[in-house]
């Protein structure tokens, strides 16, 4: 009889009893070991048929403890305003002072579209809408919840969280005059400018190499790591890779001027991206005089 016969007939003839009052189990399965005679034998993992061993599965302290889902977002200030980046000029002081400063323009938009609370979606933060766009730049999801509140098709939507939002409602126009002020700081967030893949001298400012002839390393990255111990390269080692094109934010600029006519505010300093990228502006968190200190 060949060796697949046997494990037929010996799985039809014995059969481990079920225990319908147990809880569900994995029986440990039978395995083919190899004998003198080189013929495949049966032998059961256990120490008898009738006896299997049952393994129950053990459920630990972590997977029941598991905590509810909180939202992970930084507190503001205080509501901000999004803006459109024109680009750099030299402004001077009344004193003759020169100042280099981005100018920063607005489109149409800076609508509320929703003030969320913490009845209603767990925290408090105030949703605001940036650049009228035509019906069909937007999708239908997006058109339904811009005319819940009958509120005109914006490209941009971003929430500032904030502690309270007393006096906030839907479709409601944000002033830049009355947010703020020349001499305020202000925090400025966008996108910097994508520079793609570039090396570590341009992208770690690292130190290159003798430029000689007899160099062998001019702008080379060198060692990443040891050989045998620890035989790998650590995680978050500098390296080249991509740059740039992420989002960063500029702390404590100064408000320099502010345009009524123009519909435009200078602030003191460079911000991220390049001309026409969109901008954040938020007031400077100070801690413990605008923000609580936990």
């Amino acid at each position: 009889m060949s060796v697949a016969g046997r494990i037929s007939s010996i799985t039809t003839t014995i059969t481990p009893q079920s225990h319908s009052s147990c809880s569900p189990a994995a029986i440990l399965p039978l395995r083919l070991h190899k004998t003198r005679t080189n013929h495949a034998s049966l032998r059961c993992s256990n120490s008898s048929f009738f006896n299997p061993i049952r393994i129950t599965p053990i459920i630990t302290t972590k997977s029941l403890s598991r905590r509810p889902s909180s939202i992970q977002m930084s507190m503001e200030a205080g509501v901000g305003l999004m803006g459109t980046k024109l680009g750099m000029m030299t402004y001077f002081e009344s004193t003759g002072k020169v100042v280099p400063v981005t100018v920063i323009g607005f489109r149409e938009g800076n609508l509320v579209t929703q003030v969320k609370t913490e009845d209603t979606d767990g925290y408090n933060a105030v949703q605001v809408g940036y650049r009228r766009v035509r019906d069909k730049k937007l999708t239908k999801p997006e058109m339904g919840h811009l005319e819940k509140s009958g509120i005109i098709p914006l490209r941009h939507l971003q929430e500032f969280r904030l502690q309270s939002v007393d006096g906030f409602e839907p479709n409601q126009k944000l002033v830049l005059e009355e947010l703020f002020k020349e001499g305020d700081l202000v925090d400025v967030s966008g996108t910097t400018i994508g520079k793609g893949f570039q090396g570590g001298i341009k992208r770690y400012n690292f130190k290159r190499g003798p430029m000689s002839h007899g160099s062998k390393s001019h702008r080379a990255l060198g060692s990443i790591g040891a050989g045998t111990t620890p035989g790998r390269v650590y995680p978050g080692k500098k390296m080249p890779g991509r740059m740039g094109g992420t989002k960063t934010k500029i702390r404590k600029l100064k408000v320099v001027k502010i345009d009524t006519e123009l519909r435009v505010v200078m602030i003191k300093g460079a911000v991220p991206g390049k001309p026409g990228n969109l901008i954040r502006i938020t007031p400077a968190k100070i801690v413990g005089k605008n923000i609580p200190k936990s």
